[in-house]
């Protein structure tokens, strides 16, 4: 049986600036990644998303950013691979208390954010520097990256479990990597064909790029975005469409169902 995990970014609120709908997501989904605060969220949101993700049963993973809120991270920085170290270092430390302090459930995995996660997808280096972080933090996490990426191949050099990732929701280049999101079909908007493209990904292994290639993809996790417009629609209908197709839909730790 085809078995996937369903992620979702939250906890991308900051203050009294609202930002997804993560409430009307999580019924939907088996793991979320929360904001640590550089990219946006802040201690009291971390607190709120970790305690709502304990009521639903999902999995909670760091999603650690650039220190860019203005660019809620999407902008790439120039930062060496030590500057990512530390950065990854802490934001996760800070939701591992959290998490640990108001909900007494264990962080999951990591999974970078925005420019940082598109950075690591093809430099070694900053892939390097991400891989060791969650290694000396804790070398029990998963680390979730781009199927076929640098950060994939660092996790596994330095022996951690790995979570490749396929996204519902955004447009592929003809070599695996996403269509930035600067481009107008960067992100897929309609629900349909989101569901149709997760349900490839999941039982072919495969996206059709923009080009019409058909990029072989390793798939253990799908992403869906709560920050877009139509996120709870997206995570009920792609969830809906996975169950119809007798698609196990499970966390990356839970024990593999018979």
């Amino acid at each position: 049986m085809d078995r996937i995990d369903i992620n979702c970014d939250m906890g991308e609120s900051h203050g009294a600036f609202v930002m997804g709908h993560d409430a009307d997501v999580l019924p939907f989904v088996t793991s979320i990644n929360v904001a640590c605060g550089f990219h946006a969220g802040d201690p009291t949101v971390m607190r709120q998303t970790v305690t709502l993700a304990a009521m639903h049963g999902v999995a909670v993973g760091a999603h650690p950013g650039l220190p860019d809120l203005i660019g809620f991270g999407r902008r790439e920085m120039a930062v060496s691979a030590q500057e990512v170290y530390d950065m990854v270092t802490y934001q996760i430390g800070a939701l591992e208390a959290i998490a640990s302090a108001v909900a007494g459930i264990p962080l999951q995995h990591v999974k970078p954010h925005g420019a940082l996660y598109n950075m690591a997808a093809v430099r070694d280096d900053l892939a390097d520097a991400i891989a060791r972080a969650v290694l000396d933090v804790d070398d029990s996490l998963i680390l979730m990256g781009l199927s076929g990426s640098a950060l994939v191949r660092a996790a596994r050099a330095h022996g951690l479990t790995t979570a490749s990732e396929v996204f519902a929701d955004r447009a592929y280049l003809a070599d695996g990597t996403l269509v930035p999101r600067n481009q107008d079909d960067a992100m897929i908007t309609n629900v349909d064909l989101a569901v149709t493209r997760a349900l490839r990904m999941v039982t072919l292994h495969e996206v059709i790029a923009i080009d019409g290639t058909a990029v072989t993809l390793d798939v253990e996790s799908i992403c869906i975005h709560g920050d877009a417009p139509q996120a709870a629609l997206f995570a009920q209908r792609i969830r809906a469409g996975l169950d119809a197709a007798g698609i196990c839909v499970q966390s990356l730790g839970a024990p593999i169902s018979a």
